[in-house]
């Protein structure tokens, strides 16, 4: 008798055990399709206007006939590195399900023009699509996986990738600015109001 009741009691601790770790695991499951609590959405957007404006800024103040300087052959030009980055905004959001304009077409495109008012225009643009994906999103759909780039892959992942490559061109493109004798306006600006400023 003793025997049986140790038994069942050893058998209801395995039971409540092996209850206790499905309900881990199914808490866990849940957690990681809960939304994000801060506003992943709002950063982004506050990022990509920052973008916007310093990129079209920054295109504007290259003298004309210093866009196709490049600084070693076979190097993208600064031209072609802002077509670049416009190609990127069109790009990476088409990743989200997003359809790019009707006009925009992939091959080609960072030769596609040298003229300064329509790369602007093209930066410009591309920003304006990228900005109006991630506003059409949630934070909720900040979570939501995206298993063709991997098991833990999710459309927040995208939008990082979105706003972290332009970024990482805005700086070759200040690099790039400088190479050619130009100083982002930003910068300009500021070392103005502060010369001993360390300059960018």
């Amino acid at each position: 008798m003793k025997l049986m009741n140790r038994f069942a009691v050893a058998m209801l601790a395995l039971g409540l055990m092996v209850g206790s770790a499905v309900t881990r695991a199914a808490a866990a499951e849940e957690t990681d399709k809960t939304p994000p609590s801060y506003d992943m959405k709002a950063q982004s957007l506050l990022d990509l206007q920052d973008l916007q404006k310093k990129l079209t800024d920054l295109a504007g103040a290259i003298p004309a006939d210093k866009l196709t300087w490049r600084p070693a052959p076979g190097v993208r030009s600064i031209a072609e590195v802002y077509l670049h980055i416009a190609g990127a905004n069109y790009m990476i959001p088409a990743m989200l399900g997003v359809t790019p304009p009707a006009d925009f077409k992939k091959d080609g495109f960072e030769k596609s023009t040298t003229d300064k008012a329509k790369i602007i225009e093209q930066l410009y643009q591309s920003f304006a699509f990228a900005l109006s994906a991630v506003g059409k999103m949630t934070n909720a759909d900040f979570a939501k996986p995206e298993k063709k780039l991997g098991p833990d892959a999710n459309d927040g992942d995208i939008v990082y990738l979105l706003v972290t490559h332009a970024h990482e061109h805005l700086g070759q493109s200040i690099a790039y600015a400088r190479m050619v004798g130009v100083v982002a306006p930003w910068t300009a600006a500021a070392e103005k109001k502060n010369p001993q400023q360390p300059k960018e």
